[in-house]
């Protein structure tokens, strides 16, 4: 693991990504690790590799190298993707700062009170920690649904809702898909578990670290989210896509399926929080069983170890690329549910996917993960994109090794 993380994935990244000429990072990579064109940046993945450096950092990897990395990410985030009008950050900009999407997104936001409230941890500078309150305040009085819970997803630069076109945050689509990066035709009023989600991991770690008078019911509500209202308790499979009221999205093929990297990434996010709100791990342990059972029966690969992308409810995975972040997060979370219940198939599940990884996913003479993996055990897709930078593999790896440390 430790090989992995210093070898493959930190002497891909660092210091290629660092754009010392205008700040933050350029993450677009094509398979043999050379420069594809794409210089954009995007609040998700500029958030996601601040979050991640200043996590190096504290773990006390670089010898203060990873931390001089985060702060070139901060101040990038602070003087050119955040709203100095409005608060709150753009989607996308060029290279130079110059603002090419505006509107704002609960899925870019949650990431960037992630990479904030993990820098605060770092540096405990009172302009961050003031910046992350401020964030989680504008989601508050802007984007908190105080009728039917949870949050409303997608705003203009001002924060006015906006309830028809085009949203910004793409499909289920992979970053392998035809589409460079191609707007998403949703439904803009739609909640998305896939935001709630990773809304949670930003307010575990803001209310882990920073916290206020109201982080606490917020992050509690999330939890109750994640843990039965995207659950379909007759397959014990997340869903999606729903309306603002909750009543889930069903009426496509697109929308009645399930995403098995998701349902196990939120089996180990939700343990976060609950340690977090210091909240018992076993009021939720049979639900996490039956989403590995759902899992392992139709997104499994017995025989090569590893899992598939996504599939039909209560059916066999149809999508068969292995998705670098979707072994990420299974091998973490299986990891962890050893470690909570001592179970042994846990174990040998995180074993085989940690050597589908190895053996496959890993590219041992470039560097970094393949985007995927398909059925021929052939690379696709490419190093760095949009969606794609450092933050699954590497805060899995990570996470593992604290995981093995501990046990």
């Amino acid at each position: 693991m430790e090989r992995i993380l210093t070898d493959n994935i930190l002497d891909f990244w660092h210091p290629r990504c660092l754009d010392h000429e205008y700040g933050g990072y350029i993450l677009g990579y094509d398979r043999n690790g050379d420069f594809n064109g794409n210089d954009h940046k995007m609040i998700v993945t500029q958030a996601r590799m601040v979050w991640f450096f200043s996590r190096l950092h504290r773990e006390g990897y670089g010898e203060g190298k990873y931390k001089d990395a985060a702060d070139l990410g901060y101040d990038f985030l602070h003087d050119e993707m955040w709203d100095d009008d409005h608060g709150g950050f753009y989607w996308t900009v060029n290279r130079d700062g110059e603002v090419r999407k505006p509107n704002k997104h609960l899925y870019g936001q949650g990431f960037g009170l992630y990479a904030l409230s993990e820098y605060y941890r770092i540096t405990e500078r009172e302009e961050v920690r003031e910046r992350a309150i401020k964030l989680f305040n504008l989601t508050e009085s802007e984007a908190k649904d105080k009728r039917h819970g949870g949050y409303v997803e997608y705003f203009t630069p001002d924060w006015t809702p906006i309830e028809s076109g085009r949203t910004y945050l793409e499909t289920i689509e992979p970053d392998w898909s035809p589409k460079e990066s191609a707007d998403s035709v949703l439904d803009p009023t739609l909640k998305l578990t896939n935001t709630h989600l990773h809304l949670l991991e930003g307010f575990t770690t803001f209310h882990d670290t920073i916290g206020t008078e109201k982080s606490g019911d917020r992050l509690q509500e999330l939890l109750h989210i994640l843990t039965n209202t995207v659950v379909r308790h007759g397959v014990t499979a997340c869903t999606d896509k729903f309306e603002a009221d909750w009543v889930p999205k069903l009426d496509s093929e697109d929308f009645r399926i399930a995403s098995y990297g998701h349902d196990l990434e939120n089996v180990w996010l939700t343990m976060e929080a609950c340690e977090v709100l210091d909240i018992p791990v076993s009021l939720f342990v049979d639900l996490y069983k039956a989403l590995f059972n759902n899992a392992l029966e139709y997104g499994y690969d017995d025989e090569d170890g590893g899992f598939y992308f996504y599939g039909p409810l209560g059916e066999s995975a149809t999508n068969h690329i292995k998705a670098w972040w979707v072994q990420a997060e299974c091998m973490t979370s299986a990891l962890k549910m050893y470690a909570y219940t001592g179970n042994e198939r846990y174990s040998s599940v995180f074993e085989k996917t940690f050597e589908f990884i190895n053996a496959h996913q890993i590219d041992q003479d470039r560097g970094e993960w393949f985007s995927g993996i398909d059925e021929n055990e052939e690379p696709v897709g490419r190093k760095g994109a949009e969606y794609k930078a450092a933050y699954h593999n590497g805060r899995a790896i990570l996470e593992c090794i604290q995981v093995l440390e501990s046990l």
